[in-house]
């Protein structure tokens, strides 16, 4: 890569990750396409999440970490009735309930609930370090991991509709806020139980999804 390049000298790209993606491998594609080895990017998204993953080259690197601390808007789907060990479908549905009962006004009350400054307890099955080692790696050797509540902020939790068990949702949030744990609380606080069934980030801070590429669409970019 040319040092003169725009990417050497830092751009700010904006990419939407395909599903079954995870970030990293998305910053290895881009890494391989425009070769330049200070790349990176900002929040981590799932493999079964898809949406907004800012990507930085050279010097804009060292703004990964404001880009982290922006505000974030995601869309989804919470699937009731069952849950899972790691809140979303990365592991198999368990504990299966029947939600025959559950009412829009029972959903929209729980709701209110997440909504403003609340205590978050991450997800077992999450990146983070406990003691030196990343905590979903314990998980799935089936030890117990116990983390503590974190302060986050729900600036909104939207349900857009509910249908046939699925409750379709829109969340703007903190950085540092796992939707999956959200899906998990509010399966809880309905009593039927719930996990993320569908993830997609739409928005960081002044970025959204519309004015990004895929990994395909900004291959093609480039020639």
């Amino acid at each position: 890569m040319n040092p003169e390049s725009p990417f050497a000298s830092g751009q700010v790209l904006l990419i939407d990750k395909p599903l079954g993606w995870t970030s990293f491998d998305v910053v290895r594609k881009l890494r391989h396409l425009i070769r330049i080895k200070k790349i990176g990017h900002a929040g981590t998204l799932d493999p079964l999440a898809t949406g907004l993953l800012i990507v930085c080259t050279g010097k804009f690197t060292k703004r990964i970490n404001e880009f982290m601390a922006q505000e974030k808007e995601y869309t989804g789907t919470i699937t009731l009735g069952a849950v899972t060990p790691s809140y979303d479908l990365e592991t198999e549905p368990i504990d299966h309930q029947d939600i025959g009962s559950v009412t829009l006004e029972q959903i929209n009350q729980a709701i209110k609930q997440f909504t403003g400054s609340i205590l978050q307890v991450p997800p077992a099955h999450s990146a983070i370090k406990l003691n030196g080692k990343r905590v979903y790696e314990m998980a799935r050797k089936g030890q117990t991991v116990v983390l503590e509540p974190r302060r986050i902020t729900i600036s909104a939790f939207e349900l857009v509709r509910f249908e046939e068990g699925l409750l379709h949702f829109r969340v703007v949030c903190s950085t540092g806020t796992y939707i999956r744990s959200l899906a998990n609380d509010l399966g809880q606080a309905l009593g039927c139980g719930g996990y993320l069934s569908s993830l997609r980030r739409t928005r960081i801070g002044s970025y959204s999804v519309e004015e990004a590429q895929t990994p395909a669409q900004f291959e093609q970019s480039l020639t």
